[in-house]
């Protein structure tokens, strides 16, 4: 399964698992990576050394190429950017933030840089920035989104017709079919999330895995767009914030019922009631945990038998 993402990213196949906080271990991005797809450890939800440790470890556990996604919202980011460039990473995925901040500067350790977007505008600045390759993510897709609730089969080919660089498709992709239709579309690959959420190795807790896998169709929802717009679970945190929203709060009143690490409180910690449970639509496609290596296989295998299917049709 040979093109232009694999090529770049030296990969068996097209298939990259996110960078998510809370979930994007080593354990997760090693077997990932070791399945043929690209694993990214997610350095959001890590403190410098602790991003370390996880690199060092991965190295250990894998000697396929594997990545790092750094969301740029997020502090000590020029601390870990130095780490990435100390330890040999060969990939980076930067996210919410200006693609130029720190492209040059990666390019120049000579890393492969992929910035995530969520509409045609930033594509043309991060392809402006000289990024490597751009993933557009669609309004499905969970944890922090972008605000113009862009779906991703209305953004993947809108962006494709404006790019010259290799296009990843992120956003409500779970399995072989929705692959396979992202890239009919325009992708040269998708990006997988909240699938690799519900594997063994993703190191958020059980209890959260096992909420994911119990979710059904209109369980998320998209909101807090006056800080930075979030798709999670409904919970009672989530009924929390409706209630707020009733009374037309201010983002300061906003920030004070957010309080510091709700996310790693839920998806982490597991507390589900009172914790931040990020995670895609696609949940409701989801019903089972399972390994990381079978979740990349059976989706190499429905693509397969999907693209079959479609050839028949005519």
């Amino acid at each position: 399964m040979q093109n232009r993402i694999t090529t770049l990213f030296n990969i068996k196949y097209p298939i990259i698992q996110a960078g998510m906080i809370w979930n994007s271990g080593w354990r997760l991005a090693s077997a990932v990576s070791n399945a043929g797809g690209l694993g990214l450890l997610g350095a959001g939800s890590m403190y410098p050394e602790v991003l370390r440790e996880h690199i060092q470890k991965c190295k250990k556990a894998t000697d396929k190429p594997f990545g790092v996604n750094v969301p740029m919202l997020y502090p000590n980011l020029e601390e870990i950017i130095e780490i990435i460039i100390e330890e040999g990473v060969s990939i980076v995925f930067t996210s919410a933030g200006n693609p130029k901040t720190y492209t040059s500067q990666l390019k120049e350790a000579g890393i492969t840089v992929v910035h995530v977007v969520s509409s045609v505008k930033f594509a043309l600045k991060a392809q402006e920035a000289g990024v490597d390759a751009v993933v557009a993510e669609g309004f499905e897709a969970g944890g922090h989104n972008g605000r113009e609730e862009t779906t991703t089969f209305t953004l993947i080919p809108m962006v494709k017709e404006q790019i010259s660089v290799p296009l990843i498709a992120a956003g409500g992709i779970a399995n072989g079919r929705g692959m396979l239709a992202a890239m009919v579309l325009g992708a040269d690959g998708v990006q997988v999330g909240s699938r690799f959420v519900a594997s063994e190795e993703s190191s958020s807790h059980i209890a959260f895995k096992k909420m994911v896998v119990a979710a059904k169709e209109g369980d998320t929802l998209l909101t807090l767009k006056e800080l930075a717009p979030v798709r999670m679970l409904k919970n009672k945190f989530f009924e929390d914030v409706m209630k707020l929203y009733q009374s037309n709060p201010s983002p300061e009143e906003l920030k004070e019922l957010l309080g510091r690490a709700r996310a790693k409180r839920g998806m982490f910690e597991g507390d589900l009631e009172e914790g931040e449970l990020e995670i895609g639509q696609i949940a409701g496609l989801i019903h089972d945990i399972k390994p990381a290596a079978q979740i990349v296989d059976e989706m190499v295998t429905e693509f397969e038998a999907a693209r079959s299917t479609v050839k028949d049709l005519f």
